[in-house]
């Protein structure tokens, strides 16, 4: 898991074993925020930054210069640290970076940020950074089912607790975009004590989350069939929409549907969880839900539940709001 991945480089740099080259890489720009940030913070002491530290930009830049400041030596100081942030933009030159790559200056950190890309496999720089003493680091995107699991590793790293609830709260809202999970956890950290646990409330008071009208809470209330609730919510969405978009709804009920066939077709419900791709805390969910809902039925509803969003972006509906299309998916859901 790219977690533990960048536990490790972060411990070997505080044990004083840098590697002359670190190529971040990937489509979550988180980790290669933090990696980079911690190189740029802890590996130069401050008196040593203003001479043989640089941070250098994609676009302002080529790689031939990249390599000429990277073959600098430092003053006064046993090393260098070369930064460059947004190095995406020099995709078409990056294969350029392979000469250096095969023969580093020893007393250069480089390390290269490049966001929301990948080096091609097939070619030499990957191949040469793979093979001399570098870092290579893919940070890939997690998918949403791995998030809460990743708020709590996270925050348990940090001494704190958060209830499954909370965690599942903070991914619907927030999706799988670890820099916005990551700042709203931020926040609540000035506001509670290590060793307290975050909990559903303590997110809607301070994030503007509510903890009873949210996807989770429908999918829930149609998982239980209850329906009263279910309406209400909708209802809540309706007057809400802006804040409550139907495509975001509409994904969470086909992912979880899509998951209780899935459910249905597991003949030993013990590997339900990893056959799901779910925490275990929340297979009782599917329990009660595969209980109201026979395999045929819930092929209808995924059936209806893609009507719906077809519909949602216009195509065999006049413009319905919102509400009215969630209504009526309610309705063939429950009948």
């Amino acid at each position: 898991m790219a977690l533990d991945q960048v536990k490790q480089i972060i411990s070997n740099i505080k044990q004083g074993t840098i590697a002359p080259i670190y190529f971040l890489m990937g489509e979550e720009a988180y980790y290669i925020d933090g990696i980079s940030s911690f190189i740029e913070s802890s590996v130069l002491s401050e008196e040593e930054k203003g001479f043989n530290q640089m941070v250098l930009y994609g676009r302002d830049v080529s790689v031939d210069d990249i390599v000429s400041n990277a073959k600098r030596y430092p003053m006064m100081a046993e090393r260098q640290v070369v930064i460059v942030k947004e190095a995406q933009d020099l995709s078409r030159t990056i294969e350029n970076l392979v000469s250096y790559a095969e023969n580093p200056q020893p007393t250069t950190v480089l390390v290269i940020c490049y966001k929301y890309k990948k080096l091609d496999a097939r070619k030499k720089l990957t191949k040469v950074l793979k093979k001399e003493n570098a870092v290579l680091f893919e940070s890939k995107k997690l998918y949403e089912n791995q998030v809460p699991d990743w708020i709590r590793r996270v925050m348990a790293g940090k001494g704190y607790a958060i209830s499954p609830k909370a965690a599942q709260m903070l991914t619907e809202f927030l999706g799988n975009d670890l820099s916005k999970v990551n700042n709203e956890l931020e926040k609540l950290q000035l506001i509670i004590k290590p060793g307290q646990q975050i909990t559903p409330q303590l997110i809607e008071e301070n994030i503007g989350i509510s903890k009873d009208f949210n996807n989770f809470e429908l999918q829930n209330a149609i998982g239980n069939k209850n329906i009263t609730k279910a309406y209400s919510i909708v209802q809540y969405f309706a007057q809400n929409p802006k804040n409550h978009p139907i495509v975001m709804t509409v994904a969470l009920l086909y992912s979880f549907f899509s998951k209780l066939l899935k459910y249905h077709s597991v003949s030993d419900k013990s590997l339900a969880p990893k056959a799901l791709g779910v925490s275990p805390y929340f297979i009782k969910d599917y329990q009660t839900a595969a209980r109201n809902y026979p395999m045929k039925k819930v092929s209808a509803i995924v059936a209806a539940i893609r009507e719906t969003d077809m519909k949602s972006k216009g195509v065999g509906a006049a413009n319905l709001p919102q509400g009215d299309l969630l209504k009526e998916l309610l309705v063939k859901i429950f009948n």
